[in-house]
């Protein structure tokens, strides 16, 4: 089997203000300045919002630039923008698997908002453990695997069986259990 060689960590550390969701408590700057100190991290900015074109533009420009070969992304919930940052990074030319967001909206200002001081502490932290996952992070492919499109529908009232005959329409196939 051959070894492969490891190639240095140059990981880019991108902060979102999430308009005032984030700024409003979270002293973004402090953040971007702390995670900058971090090892293996050779790029360090924060942008009104990550997510916008603008944004996105910023990162793919920090991975060619800077060469970075890992991304962190500390903002909202990747729910609503994994995909988003996934993609850009893609786009970039860098494994999108290669990416780790960190959720400081949710984890964050919207619990903490009223200890600006304690939340910005926790966000450091919080990039801190991002930046440490995405040490580790390994370049994985995709798979497409065939899917049925199919739908079990439990009971057989009057509600099962109008979800049954609506699934049904869609040209989707439909197995009622009653």
């Amino acid at each position: 089997m051959k070894s492969r060689k490891k190639q240095k960590n140059r990981i880019g550390v991108f902060i979102c203000h999430c308009g005032a969701n984030i700024a409003n408590v979270v002293d973004v700057k402090d953040v971007t300045k702390f995670a900058g100190t971090l090892s293996d991290v050779v790029i360090s900015e924060d942008n009104e919002f990550m997510c916008s074109e603008h944004g996105q533009k910023m990162i793919k420009n920090a991975i060619k630039k800077k060469k970075l070969n890992k991304v962190v992304v500390a903002s909202c919930s990747p729910r609503l923008h994994e995909h988003t940052f996934r993609q850009a990074v893609s786009e970039a030319g860098l494994n999108p698997f290669h990416f780790e967001m960190a959720n400081i909206r949710e984890n964050v200002s919207w619990v903490h908002y009223d200890t600006p001081k304690k939340a910005t502490e926790k966000a450091m932290h919080i990039v801190r453990g991002s930046v440490g996952r995405a040490r580790m992070l390994e370049a994985i492919g995709t798979k497409n695997v065939p899917v049925e499109q199919s739908v079990l529908v439990i009971g057989g009232g009057i509600s099962g069986i109008q979800a049954a005959l609506d699934v049904a329409e869609m040209g989707v196939n439909v197995y009622l259990l009653e």
